[in-house]
């Protein structure tokens, strides 16, 4: 391996956001008409155009993803068990399945409106909720009538599969496609798929607004709902009158001056991040690494491309082993792992990330079950190493890792990174 590289001046992030100039304008001129809060026609135009793009009735601009995941699950409450006592949330004591492999912005909502996550494993088709472990997690506990599937790096879950599974057991979906603007399942946008969809534009999304997020729906009465809960929950009376627990998650005309100005563009960033998962594909299959990139299913699903990622083969993996919080490993000729990889990419000044680590694995969920192909596999969560991988979103975890996506990386960059992998197993 070689023990000096040249480094880029700039770092190469993993992504990072394109901007064109027209969100400029728009910003000026919520600023100049002075519509600066959270009403205004950035606004209007960002929820109108949202709708007729992903062909969704209706949608409401909030302050980020989390916000939105958060009246998705209120929503979802409500309509299975109906409005709480004040001071007790939607889902008190109830479980919710919930797509293991994700940020914990998935999950924290469940917890927050009283609920009890309950984590569903990965498949290795997709990265996304196996639609054969869902089924398993009904049966073990058939009363769950909400199911949180994420649209993992802008890649499809299998949405028509997991949808059946749902109208059979009566459960509410609530799609959580943040990273996932603009993919496609046979033809549809994910997002409005489910009884409700959350679209992120976070600083390092497909699009963005520095922030932001919106929820979609299917009917007027709960963008009502949400339009109202979002604004402090105030009554239509003459002072300030309250009779629900409200929240301050409208966006701003100011950020939707962002995301209307990057709306004209998602075709684009989405072609662009396509070109750099193809060069990634191409490169690592004429070296023939024992390498992988991030899978989808061909002919039914076209992602998004959000973030390249790559999946060692198992029998090429370098020793490493993973605290809490460090990780270490043993250089080995002809292999590598995760750890050297990125560290490779930080010591020419690119970024890289490990992939997510499951909710499952996380200290803060530790207690929550968690369902295999097997069923509940809470007390064997590294059962994978020595009973066929039962666990597939720790393996993925171990071996796999995003690698720098960013637009505005130019193509010879992302060409000397690909050298910097080679060198990584030889």
């Amino acid at each position: 391996m070689e023990t000096s590289r040249r480094k880029f001046e700039k770092r190469v992030w993993l992504a990072s956001p394109c901007m064109h100039g027209d969100e400029l304008k728009y910003m000026k001129e919520a600023y100049e008409t002075n519509w600066m809060s959270t009403v205004g026609e950035n606004l209007n135009a960002v929820e109108e155009q949202l709708c007729k793009k992903l062909n969704c009735p209706y949608c409401v601009a909030l302050s980020s993803g989390t916000a939105a995941l958060h009246m998705a699950m209120k929503l979802a409450g409500e309509r299975v068990y109906g409005r709480p006592e004040v001071g007790h949330g939607v889902l008190e004591g109830k479980r919710v399945f919930c797509s293991d492999m994700t940020f914990d912005a998935t999950v924290n909502p469940i917890v927050y409106e009283g609920g009890i996550p309950v984590f569903i494993d990965a498949e290795y088709a997709t990265w996304n909720m196996d639609p054969e472990v869902l089924r398993k997690a009904f049966e073990i506990y058939p009363e769950v009538k909400i199911v949180v599937l994420v649209h993992l790096y802008g890649t499809p879950a299998k949405i028509e599969e997991i949808k059946e599974i749902c109208r059979e057991y009566d459960a509410l979906i609530i799609e959580d496609a943040a990273e996932a603007l603009n993919a496609t399942y046979e033809g549809g946008y994910v997002g409005s798929f489910g009884d409700y969809g959350v679209i992120s534009f976070n600083g390092n999304k497909l699009i963005t607004g520095s922030s932001g997020g919106v929820i979609l729906l299917h009917s007027r009465e709960d963008a009502d709902k949400v339009r109202k809960w979002t604004t402090q929950a105030r009554e239509e009376a003459p002072w300030y009158q309250h009779e629900e627990i409200g929240y301050n998650y409208r966006m701003s005309n100011v950020i939707a001056g962002v995301v209307r100005g990057q709306l004209p563009y998602i075709q684009d960033h989405a072609e662009r991040k396509k070109a750099i998962y193809d060069r990634y594909q191409q490169a690592f299959l004429e070296a023939e690494l024992p390498v992988h990139m991030n899978p989808y299913e061909q002919g039914k699903s076209v992602p998004n491309y959000w973030l390249s990622c790559m999946l060692i083969n198992r029998e090429a993996m370098c020793k490493q082993v993973r605290s809490e919080r460090e990780a270490l490993f043993i250089t080995e000729p002809g292999k590598s792992c995760p750890t050297e990889i990125l560290e490779a990419l930080d010591g020419i000044n690119a970024e890289g990330r490990p992939i997510w680590k499951p909710m499952h694995a996380q200290p803060i969920y530790k207690l929550h079950p968690f369902i295999t192909r097997k069923g509940d596999e809470r007390a064997k969560t590294n059962a994978y190493i020595d009973n066929g991988i039962q666990d597939v979103g720790m393996d993925i975890f171990d071996r796999g890792l995003c690698l720098p996506s960013d637009i505005n990386m130019m193509v010879e960059q992302q060409e000397y990174i690909i050298e910097v992998i080679k060198d990584c197993f030889r």
